[in-house]
């Protein structure tokens, strides 16, 4: 039997509310657990630059020990009002360095934890078609690079995504130096791969195929390390 237009019309309309309905209350049931997912990879990203995390490690237990947050301005000062998970860095990107708000998670010595053994920043900036992130650890000198952990929005796979896929790259940047002398010139990803840069502490094999997305990690680390650049410098002068 043939249905009339409104009656398809209202079916449609009815199933689309219904199954509207049953999307939304999933998601908000699953909210909270996504949340906690997403937080639990940002430990273990930012414990990853200065520590193997091993399997069925307890992450959640071993960030509450070894790391202490906060967020800081342009000229190094703590901001006490503001946590780091508040501190949306894809928004902040957008603004003049002067205006950011930057997040510092200072990773402690095990047995003493007045002893600060690891700065980990954030630095975020874009590629060669979107979005990319990641995290720098410095040493307590506040001028070796401990460790880094790229991550991006849709580099291209097999190339630029090699930022965030491929370990070996990332290792690269271990041991370079972000000063030269009193100057920071942070490091450089070179143009073209298979180059050896052992003796330079400013600069990295690049990718092939993916000079863009080298020049955008490049971008990023100066853009951030210059606007972290403060409180480094008065990390030091504590020290």
């Amino acid at each position: 039997m043939r249905q009339s237009n409104s009656y398809i019309v209202i079916y449609a309309a009815v199933l689309t509310i219904v199954c509207g309905g049953l999307l939304a209350m999933a998601a908000e049931g699953l909210k909270e657990k996504q949340q906690f997912n997403v937080a639990l990879e940002q430990k273990k990203n930012i414990l990853s630059t200065v520590i193997n995390i091993e399997e069925g490690q307890d992450v959640n237990r071993l960030y509450e020990q070894r790391v202490k947050q906060f967020v800081v301005d342009f000229n190094g000062d703590v901001r006490s009002d503001v946590k780091p998970q508040d501190v949306n860095l894809s928004v902040e990107y957008k603004k003049p360095a002067k205006d950011r708000l930057l997040p510092v998670y200072e990773f402690v010595n095990e047995s003493d934890s007045s002893k600060v053994d690891n700065v980990v920043l954030p630095v975020y900036g874009y590629g060669l078609w979107n979005d990319i992130w990641g995290f720098v650890a410095l040493e307590s000198d506040m001028n070796t690079i401990k460790g880094v952990k790229f991550d991006h929005k849709g580099e291209t796979p097999g190339l630029g995504a090699r930022i965030e896929s491929d370990p070996e790259l990332q290792a690269r940047y271990q041991g370079k130096s972000i000063y030269e002398g009193d100057k920071l010139v942070s490091v450089t990803m070179m143009k073209g791969e298979g180059n050896d840069y052992s003796d330079d502490k400013h600069k990295v094999d690049g990718m092939s195929g993916a000079t863009l997305t080298a020049k955008g990690v490049n971008n990023m680390l100066s853009d951030y390390l210059q606007s972290y650049e403060r409180y480094l410098k008065k990390k030091k002068t504590n020290s």
